[in-house]
């Protein structure tokens, strides 16, 4: 059976810690950023983690 191949979508957007936890980038930081303020800005700069609900599947893409 040939092997299993990783989503390329998924690769590109989660990433997996040294823990096994699946990290995510935030939304909402692509564009129209003069209206946001700084502080919202470095908030949603920081990685969070995926919700427990979405970790299966994405597990499952990134074949884990």
């Amino acid at each position: 059976m040939p092997k299993m191949k990783t989503h390329s979508g998924a690769k590109k957007r989660f990433k997996v810690t040294g823990s096994g936890k699946i990290t995510r980038e935030r939304t909402n930081l692509r564009h129209l950023l003069e209206v946001k303020s700084s502080r919202r800005k470095r908030a949603l700069a920081v990685d969070t983690e995926l919700s427990p609900a979405d970790v299966g599947r994405a597990k499952r893409l990134l074949g884990l």
